[in-house]
């Protein structure tokens, strides 16, 4: 047996940084300044443990543009010529690291892994570094590199402590010299940073005087990019309702105000602070998606979290800070590390407790927000288990009429008179009350209770509730004639002899299609209902709809339906029967078909002005 070390050929390094590192260029700037910080930040530390003595000055952090460089200035801990040859001269070797581990309980440092700083090497050509410790006596010194292993290192004429690192941008990186990329960057990534962060200034303009003597009063100040202290940093009982409403204009302008939201703040097991808005979800969930701004040690790092929170909390808007994410590794790891998943179940306990707490304090608030928040709701019960067994206490079923239950309050509701032969609980639905208003009207003659349920996922959260609540099927108000929605061992006799239902049912055979039309069925119902009714069997329709969305309208199933005449209504037990030629027997049927059809939705463009000009010839 052989052993050995793997040799790495420092002059591979580069190539590799330039091209790999990140997947974005532009994360340079996010990480040179994240350093910046840093330093400021080690700087503040060791002045509060009375390493430093005297006032810090001025911890403003500059970026600069020049002719052909971009500087990144800082006025924080500086290096010696020692501290330089130690951590830029050897990869992955992270002064933040050494440094987080002797003040691991006073600092909070962005960077671990002392790879940040190479970032500077995929836009530039070359970088120089000049800097000056804050220790006594220590010389500044200029560190100069052109993207090869090969450095430069020197005395510099620097009086001022902190660091300078100047980036000779490439020419294929041209566009990191514009202002307004600069700037759109900085906004992106460093609007919450802890210091100051100047870039350049910015002129702003005011008027005096009126009329003819008005003048404009044009004043410059220094363009600070960040707000130092973002609101989830704060204490909850420092802020008010209209801090937070602020805040989430700020975060998302021209936005319509949150519903409610959820200060986090939580130090052990993890460390994780943030604030989560309930946006007013409608049924374009897509567009709801991906508003969530991971940060860490408030640098922004993006907004898809969905290796972070499960789907469904996609649909909140806001911030979640964590240093104990980590930030440049592939999503396989993300998906299986510790801090990840207790973060994920952390965030889920809370807003399921969150929703509870406003169900049980103002229930009648929260039921005005229910068609507001229906969707988020239902979506995480969808595809959260621990969130259904949470949700399932404040989770509600609005009927038609605009009243709310939770799902045990409506089962008490409906039980004795929505109860089948089969001992299950018949929950009637629509999802369309316009159109299936007579069906509705039906429904609700016969003693029964109609739900409202039309939202863009309740296809898909019906079948899931058929599977969790086992005595309880959904049935949609169109799915058949109203004595059979909740099927009963009772039957209704027929004033129509066997010989006369036989006519009629010729009678309509000979106006509908053979060649893939409806199925017709003659049936003996109240003769309160109406003369003709269509129906969309429930299962059938269902599978419709599954093919539907899984073909995405490739090859669809054909629409199936039920056409019923009620043997027992005036219009065909008397008015049909008695009337006299082929012709007008046939225009009438097809008259009372298609009055059906228009109590389906089913009647559009010519066939709704044929219909009319039919109602005129038998209604007037």
């Amino acid at each position: 047996m052989a052993k050995g070390q793997i040799s790495v050929q420092t002059e591979n390094i580069f190539p590799i940084i330039k091209k790999f590192l990140y997947s974005d260029q532009e994360i340079f700037l996010r990480e040179l300044v994240s350093n910046a910080i840093d330093a400021t930040t080690k700087l503040k530390t060791l002045s509060s443990k009375g390493e430093i003595k005297g006032d810090l000055g001025d911890l403003t952090i500059d970026i600069i543009i020049g002719d052909d460089t971009l500087t990144i200035r800082d006025r924080g801990i500086g290096m010696t010529e020692e501290e330089v040859m130690k951590y830029l001269n050897q990869v992955a070797f992270s002064s933040a690291e050494e440094f987080l581990e002797k003040y691991k309980d006073d600092a909070n440092i962005i960077g671990h892994f002392g790879l940040g700083f190479y970032s500077a090497f995929m836009v530039a050509d070359k970088v120089e570094v000049v800097t000056k410790s804050y220790k006594k006596k220590s010389p500044a010194v200029i560190w100069s590199c052109t993207g090869d292993p090969e450095f430069e290192i020197d005395k510099a004429d620097k009086k001022e402590r902190g660091t300078d690192i100047i980036l000779y941008i490439s020419e294929d990186s041209k566009d990191f010299l514009k202002k307004s990329r600069i700037e759109e960057l900085l906004q992106k990534y460093c609007k919450f940073l802890p210091f100051p962060i100047r870039f350049g200034t910015k002129t702003e303009s005011t008027w005096e005087g009126e009329g003819d003597d008005r003048k404009e009063i044009k004043t410059e100040s220094d363009n600070i990019i960040n707000h130092k202290e973002p609101l989830w940093k704060k204490k909850p009982s420092d802020l008010t309702d209209e801090d937070y409403k602020n805040f989430y204009n700020h975060l998302y302008p021209h936005s319509m105000p949150p519903l409610f939201w959820i200060h986090l703040n939580i130090d052990y097991p993890f460390n994780l602070t943030g604030i989560l808005y309930f946006p007013k979800v409608n049924n374009s969930i897509e567009v709801q998606k991906n508003k969530i701004q991971l940060y860490s040690n408030q640098v922004y790092v993006t907004d898809n979290v969905s290796e972070i929170v499960p789907e469904f909390l996609t649909l909140l808007h806001g911030v979640i800070d964590s240093p104990d994410i980590p930030l440049n590794v592939s999503r396989s790891y993300l998906q299986s590390d510790s801090n990840v998943k207790k973060i994920t179940s952390y965030i889920t306990k809370k807003v399921a407790e969150k929703l509870s707490s406003l169900f049980k304090e103002d229930r009648k608030e929260y039921e005005e927000k229910w068609g507001e928040i229906s969707v988020f709701v239902k979506y995480g019960m969808l595809s959260e288990e621990k969130f259904y067994e949470k949700a399932e206490k404040f989770a509600l079923l609005k009927n038609i009429d605009g009243e709310h239950f939770t799902f045990e309050e409506y089962n008490e509701k409906i039980k004795e008179t929505q109860k089948d032969k089969h001992d299950k609980v018949i929950h009637l639905y629509t999802n369309a009350k316009k159109e299936h208003h007579s069906f509705i009207e039906s429904a609700k003659d016969s003693g029964y209770d109609v739900l409202e349920m039309d939202t863009i996922i309740d296809n898909h959260f019906i079948q899931h509730l058929e599977q969790k609540l086992t005595e309880a099927t959904f049935v949609r108000v169109d799915s058949d004639t109203v004595d059979n929605l909740v099927q009963k061992d009772e039957t209704r006799e027929s004033v129509l002899s066997d010989k006369e239902k036989e006519r009629v049912e010729g009678i309509f055979k000979s106006i509908l299609p053979e060649a893939g039309g409806p199925n017709l069925e003659m049936k003996a119902l109240s003769p309160n209902d109406y003369p003709v009714i269509v129906t969309k069997p429930e299962f059938m329709r269902r599978m419709q709809e599954m093919q539907q969305f899984q073909n995405m309208g490739k090859g669809e199933m054909p629409e199936f339906f039920n056409v019923v005449i009620n043997t027992n209504h005036p219009m065909v037990a008397e008015k049909l029967i008695k009337m006299k030629g082929k012709e007008r027997k046939e225009k009438f049927a097809s008259y009372l078909y298609d009055l059906a059809r228009l109590n389906q939705g089913m009647l559009k463009g010519e066939e709704m002005s044929k219909f009319i000009k039919k109602s005129l010839e038998f209604v007037g």
